[in-house]
């Protein structure tokens, strides 16, 4: 059945290969009148067919190769090379066929994410039960929030969950690389995708479908998947020198010899299959690379400015940092006791989504305290929440937004690497809570790698204090520091930075904006917003920064790989032209002859699946 598969695909190359049988059977027989006539006429209409396309594509700004493989076709049937003619017809289909394998292998590593996407979920009827009676299967988009689910050994979990009892081991290597299972204890997150281990577990869901981490990595997969790769364009632009440069050739070879037979000899090894397939392929193969490794990119245009990379900028908390700071100190003002000022403090963190917000909460957590209602709450971005607390209204956050409403508002001194989240009481200063949040380890090593290979420029643009931006900034390595920012100030400082291109790396949903701004925004999506996920033109699926250095690195090696299968299918063709217009090569040789070039290029491309990426987890 697959054979029949193939040629039902391919019907050009089918029929095509029909003709070529039938002209060679009547040439044999002694017919060659009805071979030529059947030769022209299978050949011309594929050259309508192409003409056709082209002038499509003129209309719609893309001039092209195949009047290359035009000329070659309308050629060898004015010199009565007919088999040569629908060996070039057959070349050119076939190229299809290459194309499509290529495409299928370079691939393989995005669509495995979209064809192990669970589509069943096993739903506990009675919550409550520690078994896994009255378990009733439901198509995955019907999960609700709080709904407890039954995952079985092997399979694959269906939406971002909570554990609920015991533990478990997961196999997270689509979402995040790592090839080694992960084990996690009850009440920790299990995110959608993983592939659970030996032992049935039951998992709370804690987002639907469409909104849990698996899907939101298809919806990259396909996103990246449907985009046309810049360097397509760049192959694009050697379609007329080199046009001209065959033509010239292969004028020069009729000239020089008389004979108009070595016209067609040299063009039919012009055929523009490796500048038309080499591109794409090399750029898929990247693709596929980089989502083996846990980076998602939006397609061949952000492999491109990867690969041209000059200018870096860093947001700092949960990017060059941890993003989970630790509780330090905490500084009371108006005689408030430790535990009242976290205690309001973390209520009032319970409506914010910033990062030290979790931290302050754990902190209150840590500590036993209950955390009090609110009234009412507003969270202001990037500034601060404010709430209503037992009736007392509390403010917590910077100390510009603290002090606009509790002028008091005295700045504590911050040792290195540490933050303060201000608190303010009924419009009066009430002290400040101190965290320290370290940088990643990696984070020193990564940016020494980017200055080692040809970044120029490499800042920090934080909405955090100077002096905590500063402290991280010299601990990991970068001079400038553009700190107490506004998601405004930041889009504008991107849009100012040069060289270009320039990439900038954050997190959350205030880095969204600027990320969208930039020439690169990459989101360290593993625990990033949603919004900076989807702001972001590359999104890291592993925790580490590390995963910045292996999308540089597969970007100029994606590139690199494409560019040089450009050449040498070019540097083949017109070698092999050369020499076929010393005579030394018939036209059918050179029609055959192409099609090794072409499977040469494309080989070439697919060395794009396996290029070197250096790993700083």
């Amino acid at each position: 059945m697959r054979p029949v598969r193939a040629l039902l695909r391919y019907p050009a190359i089918t029929a095509t290969a029909v003709v070529l049988a039938l002209v060679l059977v009547l040439q044999a027989g002694d017919q060659p009148a009805a071979a030529r006539w059947v030769a022209t006429v299978w050949v011309g209409g594929f050259v309508v067919w192409t003409l056709v396309g082209m002038v499509r594509d003129v209309l719609r700004g893309h001039v092209g190769l195949d009047v290359l493989a035009v000329v070659a076709m309308v050629a060898t049937l004015a010199v009565q090379e007919y088999v040569a003619s629908l060996v070039i017809v057959l070349m050119l289909a076939g190229g299809e066929a290459l194309e499509d394998f290529a495409a299928r292998r370079a691939r393989r590593d995005l669509t495995a994410l979209l064809d192990r996407s669970p589509r069943t979920a096993h739903v506990v009827a009675d919550p409550g039960s520690a078994g896994f009676d009255g378990v009733r299967d439901t198509p995955v988009d019907d999960v609700a929030v709080g709904d407890v689910l039954l995952v079985r050994p092997g399979e694959i979990v269906p939406v971002d969950g909570v554990l609920l009892d015991g533990g478990g081991t997961f196999d997270e290597s689509s979402l995040t690389g790592e090839s080694l299972p992960v084990g996690r204890e009850a009440g920790a997150e299990v995110l959608s995708g993983a592939v659970n281990g030996t032992r049935a577990v039951r998992v709370r869901a804690v987002r639907r479908s469409v909104d849990s981490q698996y899907q939101q990595i298809v919806a990259l997969v396909e996103e990246a998947g449907r985009s046309r790769a810049p360097v397509v364009r760049l192959a694009d632009r050697f379609a007329v020198p080199f046009t001209a440069v065959s033509l010239a050739l292969a004028g020069a070879a009729w000239t020089l010899s008389g004979d108009p037979v070595r016209f067609a000899e040299v063009l039919v090894l012009a055929t523009p299959c490796p500048l038309l397939i080499a591109a794409p392929v090399a750029f898929l193969s990247g693709l596929s690379r980089a989502a083996k490794l846990g980076v998602i990119m939006k397609g061949g245009t952000v492999v491109e400015q990867l690969a041209r990379l000059r200018s870096v900028a860093f947001d700092k908390t949960g990017t060059l940092t941890r993003g989970r700071p630790d509780l330090v100190a905490l500084r009371p003002a108006r005689g408030l006791a430790d535990d009242e000022l976290l205690l309001l403090a973390a209520s009032a963190e319970q409506y914010s989504s910033h990062v030290f917000a979790d931290s302050v909460r754990r902190a209150a957590a840590g500590r036993g305290l209950v955390l009090r209602p609110a009234d009412e709450a507003e969270e202001v971005a990037t500034n601060g929440v404010a709430a209503s607390i037992d009736g007392r209204r509390v403010v917590v956050g910077k100390p510009a937004y603290v002090r606009s409403v509790a002028p008091d508002t005295v700045v504590t001194p911050l040792g290195p690497g540490q933050a303060a989240a201000y608190v303010a009481v009924d419009g009066r200063f009430a002290g400040a809570v101190v965290l320290a949040d370290d940088a990643r380890p990696e984070s020193p090593a990564v940016v020494a790698w980017l200055r080692a290979h040809g970044v120029e420029h490499v800042t920090m643009l934080t909405g955090d204090a100077r002096a905590t931006g500063e402290s991280v900034a010299r601990h990991v390595g970068i001079d400038e520091v553009h700190a107490e920012l506004l998601p405004g100030e930041k889009v504008r400082l991107a849009a100012e930075l040069s060289p270009r291109p320039v990439m900038m790396v954050g997190d959350g949903v205030n880095d969204a904006p600027v990320l969208a701004a930039s020439d690169i925004g990459v989101a360290m999506g593993a625990k990033g917003a949603t919004a900076a996920g989807d702001a972001a033109d590359v999104v890291l699926l592993v925790d580490s920064l590390g995963g910045v250095v292996d999308a540089v690195s597969v970007g100029r090696h994606t590139l690199r790989t494409a560019l040089t299968a450009i050449w040498l299918g070019i540097g083949l063709s017109v070698g092999l032209m050369l020499v076929a217009a010393t005579g030394a090569i018939p036209a059918v040789t050179g029609a055959l002859v192409q099609e090794l070039v072409d499977l040469a290029t494309i080989l070439y491309a697919l060395r794009a699946l396996t290029g070197p990426a250096p790993r700083m987890r």
